[in-house]
C-alpha cells in the first residue's frame, strides 16, 4: 500500500515536467545580428578578361649553318649552348678532291708563269713576235684564273655562322661525310620572343599590342613577367593561331622552355570587393551579407584573384545589389 502511495507521488511530481516539455513553451529564438562595420553595395565594374594559351620561349628566327661543298667534317669547335658571333669560323670541311685539283691547277699556274717568262725573254731579244707573247700572256693569265677559282671552292670548307646568337644544335660529330646543303648546326638569331599557340575561337579577340603575362620558374619559384603581343602570323595551323609577344626581362637561357602564360582578350564585366570583405577560415570563402533591416548573414562565396592590388573577385554567392559589411571581428564570433 505504502508502495503504490508512493508512485502516485511521483507520478504526480513528473506530471508538469512533462507537460511543460509537450509543449507548454517555446524557445527563445536567438537575437538577429545587427551590421556594425563599413558597407559597400556590389556593382559589377570592366576588367580585363585573360585566357590561358600554350607558350614558348624562341626567338624571332633561327639560322642554319649550312655545308657548301661536300666533303669529310674535319672539325666542329662549337657545341650547343655555346655563344657564337656572325662570320665566326666555327668548323671546317675538307674534301681530298679538291685538293687534287687545286694542286694540279697550281702546277698548271706555274708552268705557264715559266712559259710566259721565257716568251718575254726571247720576245725581248727579238726571237719571238708579239702575236708569240700575247699568247702566252693569254695562257697564263688563264691558268691563273683557273687556280683562284679552285682556291676559292676549297675554301668553302669552311664552316661560318651566318649570324650572331646561341648555338642550339650541333650534333653532327667531326669526321662525318656531309653533302652540299647540309645542315650543320642551327643558331638563333634575333630578340628573344615568347611564342604564343592561341586557339582559332581567339583570333578576333587578340591583335597587336593585347598584353601577355607569363610565369617564369627560378630557384625561388615563380615571377611574373608581362608584355605585348608584337605579330600575330596570318594563318591557322591545326586550328591554333601563333603570336609573338615582346617581353622584357625573358630568360633566355633555354630556348624552347615552355611556359604558362595568359592573353588579354578584351573586357568583362566582374564583381570586385576588397579583400578585408572576404573572411577564409576551413578553406571556405564568406561574406557578410546585410537586409533591409540592417541585420547580416555570413554567405559562402566563390572567389578567384584579380588584377587590381588587394581585391577579389567574386564569382557566385552574392550578386550586383547586394550589400557587403566588413563585420568587426567581436561581433562576427558572437
Amino acid at each position: 500500500m505504502r508502495m503504490g502511495r508512493l508512485r502516485l507521488a511521483v507520478a504526480a511530481a513528473l506530471l508538469p515536467l512533462a507537460l511543460s516539455a509537450c509543449g507548454g513553451g517555446e524557445t527563445p529564438s536567438a537575437p538577429a545580428l545587427k551590421a556594425n562595420g563599413p558597407k559597400l553595395a556590389l556593382i559589377q565594374v570592366s576588367t580585363a578578361d585573360w585566357k590561358d594559351v600554350s607558350a614558348e620561349i624562341a626567338t624571332v628566327d633561327q639560322a642554319q649553318v649550312l655545308a657548301r661543298i661536300p666533303g669529310i667534317l674535319s672539325s666542329l669547335t662549337v657545341k650547343e649552348g655555346d655563344l657564337v658571333r656572325k662570320g665566326q669560323v666555327i668548323g671546317r670541311i675538307v674534301d681530298s678532291q679538291l685538293g687534287y685539283q687545286a694542286a694540279a691547277h697550281q702546277a698548271q699556274a706555274t708552268q705557264a708563269k715559266a712559259e710566259l717568262d721565257r716568251t718575254k725573254f726571247l720576245f725581248d731579244n727579238g726571237v719571238y713576235s708579239k702575236a708569240r707573247l700575247d699568247a702566252a700572256q693569254a695562257a697564263a693569265d688563264a691558268a691563273e684564273a683557273q687556280l683562284r677559282a679552285a682556291q676559292a671552292v676549297s675554301g668553302q670548307g669552311a664552316v661560318v655562322a651566318p649570324a650572331s646568337g646561341r648555338v642550339l644544335m650541333a650534333d653532327i660529330p667531326p669526321g662525318s661525310p656531309v653533302v652540299s646543303g647540309m645542315a650543320i648546326a642551327t643558331i638563333t638569331a634575333g630578340p628573344t620572343v615568347l611564342k604564343l599557340e592561341l586557339p582559332e575561337t581567339l583570333a578576333g579577340k587578340v591583335h597587336r599590342g593585347s598584353l601577355v603575362r607569363a610565369k617564369m620558374p627560378g630557384a625561388e619559384g615563380e615571377g611574373d613577367v608581362s608584355g605585348a603581343i608584337t605579330k600575330i602570323y596570318p594563318a591557322v595551323t591545326g586550328g591554333q593561331v601563333r603570336a609573338d609577344a615582346r617581353v622584357p626581362g625573358l630568360d633566355n637561357a633555354l630556348i624552347g622552355r615552355r611556359v604558362s602564360a595568359q592573353v588579354e582578350t578584351g573586357q568583362r564585366k566582374a564583381l570586385l570587393v576588397p579583400e578585408d570583405y572576404v573572411t577564409t577560415a576551413y578553406g571556405i570563402d564568406t561574406v557578410w551579407v546585410a537586409d533591409k533591416a540592417d541585420n547580416v548573414s555570413s554567405v559562402p562565396v566563390q572567389t578567384a584573384p584579380s588584377d587590381e592590388k588587394g581585391k577579389l573577385e567574386i564569382l557566385s554567392g552574392v550578386g550586383p545589389g547586394d550589400v557587403l559589411v566588413k563585420q568587426a571581428a567581436q561581433k562576427a564570433a558572437e
